[in-house]
């Protein structure tokens, strides 16, 4: 994968999770395995180990291999990986850009930003989507035609917690379960398969950027988004959900001529790279 940070340096990294992924996606062997492993029974096992004492062996060498600096992070001890990877940071490693005017990145990730069209396909956590196919609703999705789709992808080493875009008015939680189909005929590598992901969105009656989709896309396996509220008003920077081992990106979707999303990351889209970004930090301004 190809990053740049908002400094403008570049940097070339494909991630174990990258080459795991593009394995088990790209094999037929991989491809019915998963079929298996996504299974409702066998994920609700793997989610009791990944919450069990057991799983704690793990979670040494994965601060090692990811270069994690645990300073950040509040300290305490951990009972389970799940614990461990939904870890909570400390206030000060992620101030919140309180400037009304500023969009600020939801999550810790690698962020990229598209024109919405009907048409338009977005690949996201390497599936293909359009914005009606990710949100299931044609109606809603006609509403951001003309606007801007932001994609901030989570890797293993960030921060797995995310927060509210703005001060809003929050409507009711939709969830789109994954589902997997990899009965194919022909046996063959890279063959296409029917993929989602499984999905929680919200529509945010924001104070600054008008009506936002605020989506979370988690794993193929059940369980993985943790949202805490239903119809409620909320605050910039309050957290709004945490990511459990196997939800890795968070979607906005926002209204033609609402925000202008900066030159920086829009010129890196455009060069075929990711932006990197801290919760908190400005990625635009509104525009009304």
């Amino acid at each position: 994968m190809n990053y740049r940070d908002r400094q403008g340096n570049s940097f070339e990294n494909t991630t174990n999770q990258d080459k795991t992924l593009e394995m088990m996606y790209s094999k037929a062997p991989f491809r019915f395995a998963l079929k298996a492993l996504s299974a409702p029974t066998v994920s609700k096992v793997a989610g009791r180990f990944m919450d069990s004492f057991w799983s704690t062996f793990l979670i040494d060498s994965f601060v090692k291999k990811n270069h994690i600096k645990m300073s950040d992070y509040e300290m305490r001890k951990y009972h389970s990986y799940n614990e461990f990877f939904t870890r909570k940071i400390k206030s000060k490693s992620r101030p919140i850009n309180m400037e009304p005017s500023s969009l600020i990145a939801p999550c810790d990730g690698k962020v990229s930003a598209y024109p919405i069209t009907l048409d338009a396909k977005f690949k996201i956590k390497n599936s293909l989507y359009t914005v009606e196919s990710i949100l299931k609703n044609k109606k809603l999705a006609k509403e951001y035609v003309g606007g801007t789709c932001v994609i901030l992808r989570l890797t293993v080493d960030n921060y797995h917690r995310y927060c509210y875009v703005d001060d809003a008015a929050k409507e009711r939680n939709h969830f789109i379960p994954g589902k997997l189909n990899t009965v194919n005929p022909i046996i063959l590598d890279h063959v296409n398969i029917y993929k989602e992901n499984s999905r929680a969105y919200c529509v945010l009656n924001t104070r600054n950027f008008g009506e936002v989709v605020q989506m979370e896309v988690g794993a193929l396996m059940v369980g993985k988004i943790h949202n805490y509220h239903s119809v409620a008003m909320v605050k910039r920077g309050q957290e709004k959900g945490k990511f459990e081992f196997g939800g890795s990106t968070v979607v906005l979707l926002l209204k033609r001529d609402a925000v202008s999303i900066d030159e920086d990351i829009l010129r890196n889209t455009v060069d075929g790279y990711e932006t990197i970004v801290k919760m908190g930090e400005k990625i635009g301004s509104s525009i009304f």
